[in-house]
């Protein structure tokens, strides 16, 4: 597909509505890059956002997909899947139980455990090493899936792969110190194929807050 202005704008695109940093607009637009989609791009500022998109998605958070149809998609795991079953070579195939179910444990009890260990001022209850401990359950359980195999699950990246990165990186990100001498060399090395990669340095370019009268950005471009 050709990525010129020209070319672009004769075809109905898609609108995804995205925070740079948010773990799950991560995922959605890491999977919407390596599927081959193309969407116009609106980053939003989570403290002031837009009417458009409420009005898409009344529960505020990200990211949001809004199809040429007007089918709205305001949940990651959903935009994954839109991405691969609408790419002409999907990146990954559907995703197995055992995905899903790992997947499952990332989305509740780890991110959870990673609020609570990344916002402890909030939490007094318990210590932030406290919060850093449940959370290492999970890192663990990576760990141990890792040992032997280049990905979680075997020698290729798989949708279980790109939606749970984003929310350890978020968890190494609060203590890099401490995270980067962890004992979790495999998981170490599994998240700096992510991070080092070409496709997320393109899905984690900054673009400033959209604004009603903006030119389309188009992602990726």
């Amino acid at each position: 597909m050709s990525s010129t202005n020209e070319s672009i704008a004769t075809q109905p695109f898609a609108t995804l509505y995205s925070f740079r940093r948010c773990p799950y607009a991560m995922r959605a637009r890491m999977s919407i890059l390596l599927n081959g989609i193309t969407v116009q791009l609106r980053e939003i500022l989570l403290k002031d956002k837009p009417t458009q998109m409420l009005l898409c998605s009344p529960k505020g958070t990200v990211p949001v997909l809004v199809l040429a149809n007007g089918q709205v998609i305001d949940e990651s795991d959903a935009i994954m899947s839109w991405a691969r079953d609408n790419s002409d070579n999907s990146a990954f195939d559907a995703p197995s139980d055992e995905q899903l179910a790992l997947i499952s444990d990332n989305d509740s009890w780890f991110k959870a455990a990673l609020d609570h260990y990344k916002y402890h001022d909030r939490h007094p209850e318990q210590s932030q090493s406290y919060y850093r401990e449940q959370g290492e359950v999970f890192l663990q359980q990576l760990e141990q899936q890792l040992i032997t195999q280049d990905y979680l699950f075997g020698t290729q990246q798989s949708y279980a792969d790109i939606a749970i990165f984003p929310f350890v990186r978020q968890f190494a990100h609060v203590d890099k110190t401490w995270f980067e001498q962890a004992p979790y060399p495999a998981l170490h090395r599994w998240l700096a194929v992510f991070i080092q990669s070409d496709s997320f340095e393109q899905a984690m370019i900054k673009h400033p807050p959209w604004q009603v009268n903006d030119a389309t950005t188009y992602f990726p471009n």
